[in-house]
């Protein structure tokens, strides 16, 4: 499951993650993965979008945003917070997932 996750998370830094989800959905049915895994798969691709400022196209917004009131989110800067925050809430879903029923 953890597995799982972290393939959601860095995958869909490349690719966007709901084509990512469908294209891999399949995949993981047809090796027999339970709801569970279904489950990782959803929460790993959509706490990507948190990683970097690329992760998701509101990113990209809030940063123009920003620059608009004169505050400067680079992407080191913007990485400082989101790599953590990403690995903290993946952390969360895999112990939380630990718990449902497969």
């Amino acid at each position: 499951m953890s597995v799982i996750i972290a393939l959601g998370v860095i995958v869909s830094q490349f690719i966007s993650n709901v084509p990512f989800v469908a294209l891999f959905l399949p995949v993981l049915s047809h090796a027999g993965a339970s709801t569970v895994g279904m489950m990782a798969l959803a929460a790993g691709s959509t706490i990507a979008g948190n990683m970097l400022i690329l992760g998701a196209a509101s990113n990209v917004i809030i940063i123009q945003g920003a620059e608009r009131e004169g505050e400067t989110l680079t992407f080191a800067r913007f990485a400082r917070v989101g790599v953590p925050l990403t690995i903290a809430q993946a952390v969360v879903y895999a112990v939380w997932l630990s718990f449902v029923p497969a």
